[in-house]
């Protein structure tokens, strides 16, 4: 075995250990991960982001307020910013933004605790990964 073939071996090991990234958006803030085959947005801590169904795409709006937004934090968006292709800001009941995408209010799941969980998927057959 040659060096040359020894290195390559290497980093061929070290690129299937570093996580696929499809995409940075918002300034790298929002992410498109491969988790499990899927292109899902996670934030830039790798914490995966949700949608919601009883939400109306594109309205502007959330529904999941009050205890609801305790357990599915909202990705927060700055007062200050702007929409950012397919991020557009949502203005929540009590004043403050959020992020969506595609027109569906993206959220976090308190239970995911480390980067890459996914146990939000599914909840209650209305909460899904946002794929990108």
């Amino acid at each position: 075995m040659t060096f040359r073939s020894i290195l390559l071996g290497a980093a061929a090991v070290a690129l299937l250990a570093v996580p696929a990234f499809a995409a940075d958006y918002l300034g790298g803030a929002v992410k498109s991960t491969d988790i499990g085959g899927k292109m899902v947005l996670t934030d830039a801590n790798g914490m995966s982001l949700y949608t919601f169904d009883k939400d109306t795409n594109g309205d502007g709006k959330s529904v999941c307020n009050g205890d609801c937004a305790v357990k599915w934090p909202p990705l927060a968006a700055d007062a200050a910013v702007a929409a950012e292709g397919d991020f557009t800001v949502v203005t929540r009941d009590d004043g403050s933004t959020m992020w969506a995408y595609k027109g569906w209010p993206l959220y976090y799941w308190y239970e995911d605790v480390a980067a890459g969980d996914i146990s939000g998927d599914g909840v209650g057959g209305v909460w899904h990964l946002a794929i990108e």
